[in-house]
């Protein structure tokens, strides 16, 4: 029987408990122990029932237990210290307002498709998510100016079950809003166009800490039932309609909101492009409102936007059908005036046919100032991908950098890792420095040893009991799950692998050499145990076979205690991995991991990484943290080199860790070789994987920046940026007159340590000496006579252009210095680039003359 009407009934609190209700609706529960600890102790069995979610909590526990807590001293006592320590955390200030020197920052829009802030509030999918998430919650810890905006999924993404053959299959249960920390924003709806028709949102707001998370819901009767199903799931529907229904609600919407809660925005970070739409309704404002040229409301549009890739793969970006983009911007071309060729052209690479789909990427990265890869191998890659969209620029100089992500340590650390680490560092040591990280090493053997023991006997209860629940659901008999009760064992070496299943990241790498696994599984006295978990995507039946297959491989009966596939991967069963592996694995193909933070949340853990040297983990490994496997790019065969990857990576496991584990030649229970290699792994990555040194360089390096480029081409009516887009006109139209005429230096071998000199006769033809730069570049030369290492020195305006000294109409001589410094094949060239003071950076109009 269906109800005919349904609505949430909210639990009413005694008075004396008020501030539960606030402690319960503000996420940061979801980092801070003392007030998990206070929930637990409103009802310790409810508590684990709700799966540690305090909304839920509250409106499970008894009325006469509410009462006994109002009227137990002891609770209240407690309760108004957490509290009070809240309050504090709100209103105190924090590192962005204790800096020395006045920030020209003054709020952050952040934009992401998922956000993973806890399992209470199921809106992730995975990494992008679940780095959202820790982004949020350090940007809160730092007091960082920002907001998140998102879009509320009804069904989020998917709860994963495996059939009895080990295939996952998907159920999506329906999530009410009301019965969450989630509060509707009254009175604030948002109205977008979808190929004509209107669609109407609500926004619901969650308060991550002091960050403003805001939600945007279609799910309302003002909607069609196609409209309210335009929030149903993530990464859900048709992969080109529903897809681009769901990210013109992100971006348009999105902007929309801001105003609509009264949120004023300097800045705004596209995590991904999924919000990129964005861009389009800030230049359809500047347009019809302010009366700006379509190029001049790129140019104020790009002064304060960022974005931030994720994607090592072309077949990661969204893209979307021209005939698609013209039904759904058809109402944003008429509006702006703007040709829809010159709309495609955005997310175009330059000379693309008019036919070929938008590219969401292409269209993030000409409508941002500033953007960057997730990691330093990971913006090497981005550059290399991306730059057609500058056709004279060196791949080096391809205008994207990278931030390496960071995660969150309240949130991902053990309570006994936590302990330690205040301790012996410093009571906030996830924002502590490299000197004092340095102090871990004093930590005693022991101590470590035994907080890494208590994580791995958390971990083998966890599991125990999820395996039961599991096959008890799959309809298996109680006298036949009681195997399940005496899976892994606690003293034994525990290797994890949890992350999305995709065939690059190559979950099954391992069991390719089924017996060398096996012996290693079943060894009497240096035995290993491997737990797996992780999804696929819905719509991934080659992620789903590799799920299959390390099912299928972990029921046989010899192993089935030392290998388990833990499934409904989540935030929590995550947390329980990272806290409790020695081992944490991951074996993608180089370079298509853009970061794979799993490996940096494991690591402050005490779990030491063997991985291939891909994403983060290429620019941390120091031969002393941890595990390189070999990467065999040469290889063109992928099957050929998964084999030889896989040799690389069983010898290490054989040979070096193993081993290692249980060694004992120093005497006593603590494996002290082992134990110096945590310590080493914790001093070397601490400082550098938390999320708070990853938000600080956001704020240091891209966000002051362009807040401070989008005051100035902002101020004055924009009067800076309708300047900069007529300059780069000109100049765009006069550049094919400008290049070198000429290069004079010495000849001959150069001695060590002296000083070369260059002058360059340069053609400005239509443009002035002000409207370029003339750049000596010079650094090691390779086999191919390509400069190895380059650097730019800024060449001086000296004379007239031509060797006689005779002034020349547009003719100009330049002279640039620089020295000898290294032996061996040693060269130089010379360049021209647009040079404004108001430019993000000299190549990004790709427009570069070489000599």
């Amino acid at each position: 029987m269906r109800a005919l009407r349904s609505f949430t009934v909210r639990a009413k609190l005694p008075k004396e408990l008020a501030p539960l209700h606030e402690l319960a609706m503000n996420l940061r529960w979801s980092w801070d122990e003392r007030t998990r600890d206070l929930f637990r102790w409103v009802d310790p069995d409810q508590w684990e029932v709700t799966g540690h979610d305090p909304v839920r909590l509250l409106g499970l526990v008894p009325r006469e237990r509410l009462e006994a807590l109002a009227a137990d001293a002891s609770f209240s006592s407690f309760m108004g210290d957490v509290y009070g320590d809240l309050q504090r955390y709100l209103e105190g200030p924090r590192w962005f307002q204790n800096r020395t020197t006045p920030s020209p920052l003054r709020a952050v829009a952040y934009f992401s498709p998922e956000f993973g802030i806890a399992e209470a509030l199921p809106q992730y999918s995975g990494g992008l998510g679940v780095l959202a998430g820790d982004h949020l919650k350090a940007a809160s810890d730092l007091g960082v100016p920002l907001v998140g905006v998102g879009l509320f999924y009804r069904e989020g993404y998917f709860r994963q079950e495996l059939n009895a053959d080990g295939w996952q299959t998907e159920r999506f249960p329906t999530l009410d809003p009301h019965a969450m920390a989630l509060t509707l924003v009254e009175g604030a709806r948002v109205e977008v166009d979808l190929a004509g028709t209107p669609l109407f949102a609500q926004i619901w707001r969650a308060d991550v800490g002091r960050i403003r998370l805001y939600l945007l819901d279609s799910d309302i009767d003002d909607n069609d039932e196609e409209g309210r199903q335009v929030t149903d799931r993530l990464y859900g529907g048709d992969p080109q309609e529903h897809r681009i229904r769901q990210e013109i609600l992100l971006g348009i919407g999105g902007v929309r909101a801001l105003d609509a809660v009264g949120e004023t925005t300097q800045v705004f970070h596209t995590n991904e492009g999924h919000a990129g739409f964005l861009g389009l309704e800030r230049i359809r404002r500047l347009m019809t409102a302010d009366g700006l040229t379509f190029a001049e409301a790129v140019e104020a549009v790009r002064a304060g936007t960022i974005f931030t890739t994720h994607t090592p793969v072309p077949a990661g970006i969204d893209r979307f059908k021209p005939d698609l983009m013209e039904r759904y911007f058809k109402g944003w071309v008429t509006e702006c005036g703007v040709a829809f060729d010159e709309l495609m052209a955005l997310g175009h690479f330059p000379g693309e046919e008019r036919d070929e789909s938008f590219n969401m990427a292409v269209m993030g990265l000409r409508l941002a100032g500033l953007a960057n890869g997730v990691s330093q191998l990971h913006g090497g890659v981005s550059r290399e991908m991306f730059q057609p969209l500058w056709p004279n620029v060196s791949v080096d100089e391809t205008p994207i950098s990278a931030v390496t992500n960071g995660v969150h340590g309240q949130t991902w650390v053990a309570p006994e890792m936590d302990d330690l680490l205040t301790r012996y560092i410093l009571p906030s040591w996830d924002e502590a420095d490299a000197a004092d990280w340095a102090r871990v090493m004093d930590a005693r053997d022991d101590e470590v040893w035994r907080v890494r023991e208590q994580g791995r006997e958390r971990l083998v209860a966890f599991v125990r009991k999820r395996l039961r629940s599991s096959l008890l659901a799959r309809g298996v008999s109680e006298s036949d799950v009681t195997w399940a009760d005496e899976v892994l064992d606690p003293s034994i070496l525990t290797i994890g692998f949890s992350r999305r299943f995709a065939t690059y990241k190559r979950p099954t790498l391992l069991l390719s050499q089924p017996d060398r696994l096996k012996a290693m599984l079943l060894s009497a006295d240096r035995p290993i145990q491997l737990v797996f978990a992780g999804k696929a995507h819905p719509a991934d039946d080659l992620g789903k076979e590799m799920i299959k297959e390390i099912v299928q491989f972990s029921r046989q009966p010899d192993v089935r205690h030392r290998f388990v596939f833990v499934d409904d991967y989540d935030i929590a069963v995550a947390r329980v991995l990272y806290q409790g592996c020695d081992v944490w694995l991951n074996n993608p193909r180089r370079p298509l991991e853009a970061c794979g933070t799993s490996g940096e949340k494991a690591a402050l853990n005490g779990s030491l990484n063997c991985s291939i040297l891909d994403g983060w983990w290429d620019e941390m490994f120091d031969g002393e943290n941890g595990w390189a496997v070999s990467s065999a790019e040469s290889y063109d065969d992928l099957e050929r080199r998964d084999e030889v990857e896989a040799a690389s990576l069983f010898d290490i496991l054989e040979r070096q860790v193993v081993p290692l584990y249980y060694d004992r030649v120093e005497g006593g229970p603590v494996p002290r070789r082992w134990v110096r290699r945590v310590k080493s792994s914790l001093r070397s990555l601490g400082p550098r994987v938390v999320a708070s040194r990853m938000v600080r360089d956001y704020v240091t390096q891209l966000y002051e920046p362009t807040a401070s480029r989008a005051d100035v081409l902002g101020g004055e009516s924009h009067s800076r940026a309708k300047a900069l887009a007529d300059w780069k006109a000109r100049v765009a139209k006069g550049w094919g007159d400008v290049h070198v005429d000429g290069v004079e230096t010495d000849a001959g071998v150069a001695d060590l340590g002296t000083e070369r000199q260059v002058d360059a006769i340069v053609s400005t033809g239509t443009l002035s000496e002000d409207d370029v730069l003339v750049e000596l570049v010079h650094g090691p030369v390779g086999q191919s006579g390509e400069i190895a290492t380059s650097t730019v020195v800024v060449m001086e305006r000296v004379g007239p252009g031509d060797s006689e000294g005779h002034e020349s109409e547009g003719h100009f001589r330049y002279r640039g210095h620089f020295g000898c410094e290294q032996a061996g094949r040693y060269g130089f060239t010379v360049r021209v680039v647009p040079a404004h003071a108001d430019l993000a950076t000299p190549v990004e109009l790709g427009l570069v003359a070489w000599a």
